[in-house]
């Protein structure tokens, strides 16, 4: 089937430029925080994981890692990895890195392994990026106009930033949000004008996705005049309460999926992830470094009252839910089971298992869930969630975990030896559904 990655990390710039990877460690180690996390936890050295040590000795010290990864999904994804880009199907040790590295970078010279190259080589129809409303999506509208990129990468909104109204440049962003919008935001009403206006620039574009962040997820009722205060204490520099940054953060999210529903975009919001907790090592490498985790928190009350305020205004879009707590899963399948109407075949989704549970135990507990309580027929299936173009094959991994779940339903008689239909339905769950639900041509139009 081919691939639809409606939500990744990908650098649109880097497909437009059908970059070149100079090495295997830069196409396949940089910026990949799982495998620095496995890495330290096995006493590897920063400066062969994020620091000064050089390529080759990077992929080394990854090389004498992989053997002490069984049991991790990274054991699995690393081969699978190296069976589908490079065709090499022996086991990776510190034996044969030698060779593996040599085999790989010569195989990088081929534009099949290029960033361009790489989504045509997978039948990657459509890639979504993730974007902030500042940004310029110029490399979006050069992958458009050209030709040989067969693949839709397309830019996701992500306002993240300006709903995170304590963060310490909450007001240099501003001064940003307000030149790419062009305006000057000096109120509340300014703030919703200028996010209107960045997101008609984003729809324009191909964009027909919201993604938001969220540790614990807000709810907390509040009139706009009281949030065009806070913003104006926020603006001003003063400091806010957490009482008054969830009030801010609730009433701003509903305006913005209102905006959303008026251009029939999905929103999906990522909730549960506590970030960057190493204060030692966020002020030596920086943020997104690995070293994140899954916060447990109290979720059903705010989220059913979050999307009751939107049913009870009729503007609730699309909505995708993901938690990085797994056991949310069946309450989540029973929260946005309240919520499906308008006459939209699974309007509200469960998200796929997320980060730390994008591995086979993650995948069954989350399946699992999602057809015990909802209908996981019509399922938006999986998606990459990474930076790095070689995560495509996460997606076979997937398959292969959705068709063992159907296998083994089948030979224990709960479902029929129908492989036409139950094998219609794994289709639709890896990729019809997706084309259905987002409304993004899967063939791509050069104007």
């Amino acid at each position: 089937m081919p691939i639809y990655d409606y939500h990744n990390h990908l650098n649109p710039a880097d497909v437009a430029a059908n970059k070149q990877f100079h090495n295997l460690t830069e196409l396949w180690l940089n910026g990949d925080h799982y495998k620095w996390r496995a890495m330290r936890w096995l006493g590897i050295d920063e400066s062969l994981i994020t620091g000064e040590a050089g390529d080759r000795e990077k992929f080394l010290a990854w090389a004498r890692a992989v053997p002490r990864l069984v049991g991790n999904p990274l054991y699995h994804w690393s081969h699978l990895e190296l069976a589908r880009y490079f065709g090499i199907e022996e086991r990776l040790s510190e034996d044969n890195a030698e060779e593996i590295w040599e085999r790989c970078n010569e195989q990088l010279q081929d534009k099949s392994l290029h960033a361009a190259g790489i989504l045509q080589q997978f039948d990657v129809r459509v890639a979504c990026t993730t974007d902030d409303p500042v940004d310029d999506l110029v490399a979006h509208g050069l992958i458009k106009s050209n030709a040989n990129i067969k693949a839709q990468v397309l830019p996701t909104f992500r306002p993240d930033r300006a709903l995170n109204v304590m963060a310490p440049g909450f007001t240099a962003y501003m001064l940003e949000l307000g030149q790419a919008a062009d305006c000057t935001i000096t109120s509340y009403t300014d703030l919703l004008a200028a996010l209107q206006k960045r997101i008609e620039y984003f729809h324009e574009r191909g964009c027909r996705l919201s993604d938001h962040g969220f540790e614990a997820f807000p709810f907390e009722s509040a009139t706009e005049r009281e949030i065009a205060d806070i913003f104006t204490k926020a603006l001003q520099g003063q400091k806010l309460t957490e009482f008054e940054e969830s009030r801010y953060r609730t009433f701003t999210l509903l305006r913005l999926a209102e905006m959303y529903n008026e251009r029939g975009w999905a929103m999906q919001l990522h909730i549960g992830a506590i970030r960057n907790n190493n204060s030692r090592m966020m002020a030596t490498i920086g943020k997104d470094s690995g070293y994140d985790s899954i916060l447990d928190y109290h979720l059903a009350t705010s989220l059913n009252a979050f999307l009751n305020e939107l049913e009870l205004r009729n503007v609730l879009p699309k909505t995708i839910v993901y938690s990085l707590y797994p056991y949310h899963y069946e309450m989540l399948a029973t929260t946005i089971g309240n919520f499906q109407s308008g006459g939209s075949i699974g309007k509200l989704q469960l998200g796929s298992a997320w980060w730390f549970n994008d591995q086979k135990e993650g995948m069954l507990q989350h399946l699992k869930a999602l057809s015990s309580i909802g209908v996981i027929s019509t399922f938006v299936g999986m998606l990459t969630d990474s930076r790095s173009f070689m995560s495509f094959p996460r997606h076979e991994y997937f398959r292969r975990v959705l068709c063992r779940l159907f296998g083994e339903w089948i030979e224990e008689g709960e479902l029929p030896a129908d492989y036409s239909y139950i094998g219609g339905i794994v289709q639709d769950i890896c990729y019809h559904n997706a084309v259905r639900y987002f409304g993004i041509p899967a063939i791509k139009v050069v104007e």
